[in-house]
């Protein structure tokens, strides 16, 4: 696998087996391999994650869509994402990071019409900037971190959809 992997590494797959035989053989892999590793099974998609008691802030997820083929295979679309609740949380610091630096621009600005000191709200967003550069090389270090186990949902995946 790439190690300069994307925010979230997408792949396609084709294999010969049918939707309900990989869903069937991803049933029958779940008991076997907790508390491990966790499979969900609903229609046709499949997440697979790090168990509760390996899981890091920085464990990824993969997440398997099937779709059935004209000619009787089944394509496999994978997405490798980071935890949901992490991911929401994350985005929820940039919204509130960008809300308080427009914020202050709004009120830099202001003053700056009225001939009035400023100096605070530029401090400010400096400061909201550093903090998102912050966020950024924190997410890039999480992801890095988590590129074993990556390959360890990989591996369980290619368990179950290789012929």
């Amino acid at each position: 696998m790439d190690k300069s992997l994307k925010l979230r590494f997408r792949f396609y797959n084709v294999t010969n087996k049918s939707i309900d035989i990989i869903k069937k053989e991803f049933e029958d892999l779940k008991t076997t391999i907790e508390p491990d590793f966790k499979i969900k099974i609903i229609d046709n998609h499949i997440w697979l994650s790090i168990g509760v008691l390996k899981r890091e802030k920085h464990s990824p997820q993969l997440h398997l869509e099937l779709e059935e083929m004209e000619d009787g295979n089944t394509a496999i679309t994978g997405l490798y994402g980071p935890d949901p609740v992490l991911w929401t949380f994350f985005m929820f610091l940039h919204f509130i990071i960008a809300g308080v630096f427009i914020i202050f621009s709004i009120i830099a600005y202001s003053k700056w019409k009225l001939n009035q000191k400023f100096i605070l709200d530029i401090t400010i967003m400096t400061s909201m900037i550093i903090l998102w550069i912050f966020l950024y090389f924190f997410a890039r270090l999480n992801r890095k971190k988590g590129i074993p186990q990556m390959e360890k949902l990989k591996v369980l995946m290619e368990k179950v959809i290789t012929p």
